[in-house]
């Protein structure tokens, strides 16, 4: 019965084309990803400064492994700190700018133990509605009063501050959101969200997942970036995108600090991350805060150029809309030989799945153009025949439309994208 269950249920993602596989590459984190017979440029990864495989980064983790072994053996609070957690911790607290940070085993306990830790049942948590689902989890394991407002919207934010003012005037408000949101990519507004923290004495929880290492002095974020890191009270990041190992963090007073020591579940319940994620990390930092560092956001600021329009990161969604449009559109760049995949819901809401590129630094510019020009010939295929601009990106020859396709005039070229016409 149980198991009729479970094979009722995957049915049901099948038929709705959301069901979702493992697959396997035989590469290592980087610019490139190899499935079977097939090597990809990879456009998927989050290792947006192309830190994962750096020699320095690498040489760190495995230098830590072979000091402190494979595993850590507990929780922290059980066994003891090991030096690497606790050097990595005081470098994540001066590359923040704060009296201390906390790094957790990964981004999602890092989110989700600090709204659990924070909130209470007799406090409100005002979150912006396309937050990651980290955040919304902690919200609702907190048993705090959840209001999600429309996204970025500050007038429908600040409506919310006035009605938990007005309804829970002894309750603690916190304001959730991200910096850059992982799968629309853009930008929080937020010197307004800080303005109406202060307005209506809130607490600020910003999680710069998406901004770490890429926007800021040294990679810092967007709060560093606009001058208002001293005003968030609550800094969330992650170890494992930009900075390219594994864990997550949380940085604040120490007391704040203190507190998640004490009652975020997701640090005290889990075994530590191993000391070499922390090394790795603690390496990255370096690199991320260095020359080298500045060099390569400044290369993945003329890739994202490269895309109409250029995101303010390095996140581009292709907005497609419906399930199975995504993933035939993801399936036509692997012909290609890219690798940008389908994003469907949960993940995003429903009539808004998309292709979501993932840039780096260690992608290179004519790879990147390349795949522009094809997301482009994707996006508007009827478009494509008319406009002089639109040539092919494999070998510069124009592009000729035809009954459900987009095919290069060259007779040896070979390049064309082939579309469901029921779409258009």
């Amino acid at each position: 019965m149980f198991e009729d269950d479970l094979q009722k249920s995957l049915a049901d993602l099948d038929a709705r084309h959301l069901r979702r596989r493992l697959r396997v590459s035989s590469l290592p984190t980087g610019p490139l990803v190899r499935f079977g017979a097939r090597t990809l440029h990879n456009f998927a990864s989050n290792d947006y400064l192309g830190l994962a495989a750096h020699p320095q980064v690498v040489a760190a983790a495995l230098e830590a492994t072979r000091e402190f072994g494979a595993g850590s053996g507990a929780s922290r609070l059980v066994t003891g700190t090991q030096t690497p957690h606790h050097d990595l911790e005081e470098k994540l607290a001066s590359f923040k700018n704060t009296a201390a940070a906390l790094a957790f085993a990964n981004g999602y306990a890092a989110s989700t133990g600090a709204l659990q830790a924070l909130a209470t049942k007799d406090d409100v948590v005002l979150l912006d509605k396309l937050s990651h689902a980290c955040l919304v989890d902690g919200a609702r394991l907190s048993g705090a009063t959840l209001r999600p407002f429309h996204h970025n919207d500050t007038d429908h934010l600040e409506h919310h501050l006035r009605w938990a003012r007005e309804k829970h005037p002894q309750a603690r408000v916190f304001i959730v959101t991200e910096s850059v949101f992982s799968m629309d990519g853009d930008l929080a507004p937020l010197r307004e969200i800080v303005e109406l923290k202060d307005k209506y004495s809130a607490v600020l929880m910003l999680d710069e997942a998406h901004a770490t290492g890429v926007l800021g002095r040294g990679g810092r974020g967007l709060a560093d970036q606009l001058g208002l890191s001293h005003r968030v009270e609550v800094q969330i990041g992650t170890l494992g995108k930009a900075l390219g190992s594994s864990g997550g963090y949380v940085a604040g007073s120490r007391a704040l600090i203190d507190v998640l020591l004490n009652h975020a579940r997701s640090f005290i319940f889990s075994t530590a991350a191993p000391a070499s994620t922390a090394a790795a990390a603690s390496a990255a930092l370096d690199i991320c805060a260095g020359p080298e560092g500045d060099k390569r956001r400044s290369a993945l600021r003329e890739l994202a150029a490269l895309f109409e329009p250029a995101p303010p990161a390095a996140i581009h969604p292709v907005i497609l809309g419906e399930e199975q449009t995504a993933l035939a559109a993801s399936e036509q760049l692997a012909q290609l030989g890219f690798h940008v995949p389908a994003i469907r819901p949960p993940t995003v809401p429903k009539g808004t799945s998309r292709l979501r590129v993932s840039l780096s630094a260690a992608h290179d510019a004519e790879t990147v153009r390349t795949l522009a020009a094809a997301l482009r010939a994707l996006a508007n295929p009827p478009a494509a025949a008319g406009n002089p601009d639109t040539v092919c990106p494999v070998c510069g020859a124009a592009l000729i439309s035809e009954k459900c396709k987009v095919v290069c005039r060259s007779a040896t070229c070979g390049y064309r994208i082939v579309f469901n016409c029921s779409e258009f």
